[in-house]
């Protein structure tokens, strides 16, 4: 049985920007059809890998929702909706996204290393 971290909230909190980000769409009425698959797409991608951050800790997933968060914030000008408000949402939840994996990594260095990098002993 895996004991919960206090860390798994900021992958809930992915969940829910994730689940933002999936209804966008409707919210906002945003009618450019690219827009909308990168949104689901991320979203769906971004449940998946932080549900099972929650449940199943491992670094890779960590370091994917940051790549999905970094995809979000560039989206826009890679596929060509810059000129449309999904921009702002694309920025703004990609970099929230990003920033709490990050945030995740951190802690979880931090917690494994709590006196600092581990040293290599010098020689005489």
């Amino acid at each position: 049985m895996t004991r919960w971290r206090s860390e798994s909230v900021l992958d809930l909190y992915n969940v829910g920007l994730a689940a933002v980000l999936f209804a966008c769409p409707w919210l906002f009425s945003l009618t450019d059809g690219t827009a909308r698959m990168d949104f689901w797409i991320i979203s769906v991608a971004v449940v998946a890998i932080s549900l099972a951050a929650t449940f199943v800790y491992a670094t890779w997933e960590e370091w994917a929702n940051v790549l999905a968060g970094v995809w979000l914030m560039a989206s826009p000008w890679i596929l060509g909706f810059s000129h449309m408000r999904a921009t702002a949402f694309a920025v703004g939840i990609g970099f929230m996204m990003a920033f709490l994996a990050i945030l995740e990594l951190w802690l979880m260095y931090e917690k494994a290393h709590p006196f600092g990098p581990p040293t290599t002993p010098k020689e005489s």
